[in-house]
């Protein structure tokens, strides 16, 4: 099945920024590009208990009402669908994707994904959805639940596009990174872009090695690479080094063995995404 780069969207101020990352993204990997919108049918509050107030006949008469007024609901919601993928197919011809696709489903998002994710090559999803909390630092709760769930890349956004000119790899010597070194050594998706690496820890012999092996990999890939190690608290440590390098987007592994799986998991979850001003992309 044809691996693409799949952007869900819905009517948040982020979608704006998921089509334009997405079509930068289908583009550098020359991968068929497809927006999907998922229609949440869950009713948002309880059916009140109203048969100690009216009569059975009457109740009867009020939940066919109900249910005639869930259904128009229903119709509304994918009517707002369809046109939001419309509008997001024509956003992206303009970003230079030739023929985007679209795709509506009901169900939850991330049930949906996670039926879907043997076609997606790369994800990409705003920070937050249109009924999380529009706190700068909150984090919408589907972007969690998807991270935990699924095994793709995903690719978090920020509402506005800019081109990465510098991308910075939070590296670990784990599993996970070290597939990440090599993933963005031959990805196209990174062609012409600097890559930083950052190690967070001490100057010892076997992180020089690991780093070493790191910069290695990507050069010999044809890559401009530089690499550090830097003591410290690991979202602090690697929030000044975005800073300071003008970092344009985040390469970090989602779960592993170490300091940074304690960054993403666990109670500090998401304290870099929180604060993310830049994409992420979040490795499995």
């Amino acid at each position: 099945m044809t691996e693409q780069v799949m952007a869900a969207i819905d009517g948040s101020q982020f979608s704006t920024g998921v089509c334009d990352y997405a079509a930068w993204a289908s583009l550098a990997l020359n991968a068929p590009l497809i927006f999907l919108h998922v229609v949440d049918n869950h009713p948002q509050t309880a059916e009140p208990d109203l048969s100690g107030n009216i009569g059975l006949g009457s109740r009867e008469h009020l939940l066919e009402e109900l249910s005639q007024l869930d259904e128009q609901r229903a119709k509304v919601a994918q009517e707002q669908g369809r046109l939001m993928l419309q509008a997001a197919k024509e956003r992206a011809i303009e970003d230079g994707v030739a023929e985007p696709a679209m795709r509506q489903r009901n169900g939850t998002l991330v049930e949906t994904l996670e039926e879907l994710q043997d076609e997606i090559r790369l994800l990409v999803l705003g920070k937050r959805g249109e009924m999380a909390h529009q706190d700068g630092e909150h984090l919408g709760s589907n972007l969690e639940r998807v991270v935990r769930t699924l095994h793709r890349p995903i690719l978090m956004v920020p509402e506005t596009f800019k081109r990465p000119e510098r991308v910075m790899l939070a590296f670990d010597g784990s599993k996970t990174t070290r597939k990440g070194v090599e993933m963005l050594a031959k990805s196209p998706l990174f062609n012409g872009i600097p890559v930083h690496v950052v190690i967070v820890g001490a100057e010892t012999g076997d992180n020089r090695s690991q780093l070493d092996w790191a910069l290695a990999v990507l050069r010999e890939a044809g890559h401009e690479a530089e690499g550090v190690i830097r003591a410290g608290e690991v979202e602090e440590t690697l929030r000044a080094y975005k800073e300071e390098n003008d970092i344009g987007l985040l390469v970090m592994g989602a779960y592993g063995h170490s300091r940074i799986r304690h960054l993403l998991v666990g109670s500090t979850t998401t304290a870099m995404l929180r604060r993310a001003e830049v994409p992420i992309l979040l490795l499995r």
